[in-house]
């Protein structure tokens, strides 16, 4: 038995990507608190692991309201998108 075909890890794998669900904090938070969750994630990420150059650009997309200009930084980077909403990601 053998492969019947073959592609690249990447090859049909350019998924569209969406803005996530609304998320809800289990406790009432006020915006600037919200932001400092949001910086002290950002500043951590790298921490466990990855490519400061992929969570950097991760970051830009997160954070880019036109999702067509998202969509290049993620496919500029090299990621690969497992979920639309960015839940799940890779990098080859």
């Amino acid at each position: 038995m053998g492969c019947s075909s073959s592609r690249t890890m990447t090859e049909g794998r350019k998924e569209k990507i969406r803005r996530p669900k609304t998320w809800k904090h289990p406790q009432p938070i006020s915006r600037a608190e919200l932001t400092q969750m949001g910086e002290e994630f950002w500043d951590t990420a790298p921490h466990y692991g990855g490519k400061k150059e992929i969570w950097d650009a991760l970051r830009a997309a997160a954070e880019e309201d036109d999702l067509s200009l998202a969509q290049t930084v993620i496919e500029s980077a090299g990621v690969v998108v497992q979920n639309a909403d960015l839940t799940i990601c890779f990098f080859f």
